[in-house]
Order: C-alpha cells, then sequence, then structure tokens
C-alpha cells in the first residue's frame, strides 16, 4: 500500500492490451497516484477493438479505425511500456517472465490478455487452421487473402470458418459481403457441431443467422464434429464429410493460454484466472484479472467482449484500492446482456434474451456506439 501524502516506489504492472486495460489506463491518466510507477505490458502498440473488427473485415472500418492506440494511453497515464509478451509468472518473486526483457518485478499485477480459440484438440487445427485470435496474427492472413483474390479474382477460392457462435456467424457474413465485392469465385463454409447456431441466444436469432446464410449461398454444416486437418487443408468431420480448402479460420471455443495455469495462479476447469467479485484472484489477491481471461467465481458468464468494457472501471478503482488500502468493491456483471450481430450489409440482428430483431437502423446505432468509444479512447 501507498501513502498519497509519502510517495514510494510501489510498482503496478499491466499484462495485455485488452479492453478493460486500456479504459484503465485512460482512467489512471485522469486520476494519477503519486509515487506509484505504472507498466503495461502488451505485444502491439496496437489493440482491436472487437466490436468493429468484424466491420473491418466486411470492408466498413479502416485498420486505425478499429484499433486503440496503446502507446497513446499510456502516455496519458504516464505509464512506462514493455512492448513484449508475458510468458510466465513468478508468484513467489512476485515477477513477470517476459520473451525478450528481463523479469519484471511488481507490487500488484493486473492480467488482461484476452483468449484464443481451442485448437488442441483437433489434429492439424493449430498447425493448418488460422485463429480469430490473436487477431494481429489472424489480420495478417486475412488482408494475405485479400490480396490473393485481388490479384486472382477469377481463381476459385474455398475457405471455411469452424465455429457456429456470434462470432464465427458474424465472421463469416463479413468475410463473404467483402468477397463477394472482389469476386464471384469465392466458396464458404460454416462448420458448426451444435444442432443450431447461437445457442446461448434465443431461438429465433439462431434461425434468422441460419437463413441468412443459405440466403448468402454460406454452406452451413450443422452437427458437424470436425476432427483433423490435413496439411492439405482438408477439412474432415466425424460424420466422413470433407472439404478441401485455401483457408480455414477457427472460431470455436474460447481457451486460455497455458502459461497461466503453470504459474500456481488458481484458474478454473479451462484455465482461466478464478477472480472474486472484486476481480481479485482468489489465491493471490494483489493480482487483479478481467476480460476474457478472467472467470468471476460467484458469476460466471459467457466470454463476450461487452464483459471486458464494462470490467475496465471497476478493475480500475480496485488497482487503485488496493494500492491505497482501501477496501475493494464489487462488480456485478449483468445476467442479460445486448448483442448486436452484424450482417456484413450494413444491417444488424440485435439479440436480448429471448428478444430478437434486425435493422439498419441497429448498425446505425451499433456503429454510433462503436465510433464513440473509440473517440474517448482515442481522442
Amino acid at each position: 500500500m501507498v501513502s498519497q501524502n509519502q510517495p514510494t516506489q510501489t510498482h503496478v504492472v499491466l499484462i495485455g492490451g485488452g479492453h478493460s486495460h486500456a479504459i484503465a489506463l485512460k482512467l489512471w491518466g485522469m486520476n494519477p497516484i503519486e509515487g506509484v510507477r505504472l507498466t503495461l505490458i502488451s505485444d502491439s502498440i496496437y489493440t482491436p477493438y472487437s466490436g468493429m473488427l468484424p466491420g473491418h473485415v466486411g470492408g466498413f472500418y479502416s485498420f486505425e479505425e478499429t484499433h486503440i492506440n496503446l502507446n497513446r494511453l499510456v502516455q496519458l497515464a504516464d505509464a512506462q511500456f514493455y512492448q513484449d509478451w508475458a510468458i510466465g509468472l513468478d508468484l513467489e518473486k512476485n515477477q513477470v517472465i517476459c520473451a525478450k526483457n528481463s523479469p519484471l518485478s511488481f507490487d500488484y499485477l493486473s492480467i488482461d490478455i484476452g483468449s484464443t480459440p481451442a485448437t488442441i484438440s483437433v489434429p492439424g487445427a493449430a498447425d493448418y487452421a488460422i485463429p480469430a485470435k490473436p487477431v494481429s496474427q489472424f489480420l495478417t492472413a486475412w488482408n494475405t487473402l485479400l490480396q490473393q483474390v485481388k490479384n486472382h479474382p477469377h481463381q476459385p477460392i474455398t475457405i471455411s470458418i469452424v465455429g457456429g457462435g456470434a462470432g464465427g456467424v458474424e465472421l463469416a457474413l463479413n468475410i463473404d459481403s467483402h468477397l463477394k465485392k472482389i469476386t464471384q469465385q469465392a466458396t464458404l463454409h460454416l462448420f458448426h457441431r451444435g444442432k443450431r447456431l447461437l445457442s446461448g441466444h434465443n431461438h429465433w436469432v439462431g434461425h434468422r443467422l441460419e437463413t441468412l446464410l443459405q440466403n448468402r449461398n454460406i454452406s452451413l454444416h450443422l452437427s458437424e464434429n470436425v476432427t483433423q486437418i490435413t496439411p492439405s487443408k482438408t477439412l474432415i468431420c466425424e460424420s466422413g464429410l470433407t472439404v478441401e480448402n485455401d483457408y480455414i479460420f477457427w472460431v470455436t471455443q474460447a481457451s486460455a493460454a497455458s502459461w497461466i495455469k503453470s504459474s500456481g495462479i488458481t484458474t478454473d476447469e479451462k484455465g482461466f484466472i478464478r477472480v472474486k467479485d472484486t476481480l481479485q484472484s482468489v489465491s493471490h489477491p494483489h493480482i487483479l484479472a478481467a476480460g476474457d481471461v478472467a472467470t468471476i467465481q460467484n458469476y460466471p458468464r459467457p466470454k463476450a467482449g461487452v464483459f471486458a468494457v464494462r470490467q475496465g472501471k471497476p478493475l480500475f478503482k480496485n488497482l487503485q484500492n488496493s494500492v491505497l488500502g482501501k477496501p475493494l468493491k464489487s462488480y456485478y456483471p449483468q445476467k442479460l446482456y445486448l448483442s448486436l450481430i452484424g450482417t456484413g450489409d450494413k444491417k444488424a440482428i440485435a439479440s436480448w434474451g429471448v428478444f430478437g430483431w434486425e435493422s439498419p437502423l441497429l448498425w446505425d446505432w451499433k456503429d454510433y456506439i462503436d465510433r464513440q468509444f473509440m473517440k474517448s479512447l482515442n481522442g
């Protein structure tokens, strides 16, 4: 703890440039604590905003419009920036083990590194499929694909998306929308192991998205369990169905970085950091976590960007309260939350509990909300 009247060298380290940390950096810059050193560790200066990423794939937003400038926020917070990535923790010495730099000591630590799609259980997926996260790697592959199609618009190309949640469906619709502006030779497939799309949403939303995919001539494969991907990018299903591809995008259930669990911090069964309502680790109270990498033990929720955004302010408050020795406040995530799913044609589908509807006005509303959020962080 540090007294505001007697500065010390208390060191607060943030691992990851996720939505919660971006908001916390901005708020810290507006409410600094004298005598506290703040450091951000991120492998990239620009971090993507998940709400606008499908629109970027669809060609509606530029890279700059969809990425948060972490360097600007670091400067605002008078923090240090380590362009690096964490590969482990030494919890006895309170150090972050980095890939490039020497171990970094901390007094308080916050982790917001997101998640990646789970590929480990499917042979060949980790080697021959392109995960939707980390986004920087996904965008590199996407830009390569786009350039290939632009250079050879008459050459047939086959793309498969694995995962029938909101992320996979939205990605498929936006990929289709963008490619149809360039070529008529693209064939898209969407694979989902469930009987219906978006099983966590109401029936109307899933059924409407199935209809949209069919109307766009995107081949939808329900109740298909992908069991292998070969070096030639042939996708093999348990049913015996096989599809040869040029690109495979993997958008399945979220998984956690392996170094989290191996560090000794308490995790849930999937390897995500188990935290209290205060966003503190249940095993190491001087470590906080937010966004996809955290599981609130009393209030488990889906891994969705809406929670990472709403955890930004509580995370900031509890980091500062930890440093100042003040009581931490509980964060209660809402049970129902609004999902706005872009359909690649400047329309959106809204899903909220048992309600669902579709309209261009929803896209306009979503666009306004997303642009205001980015303006608040990028200036």
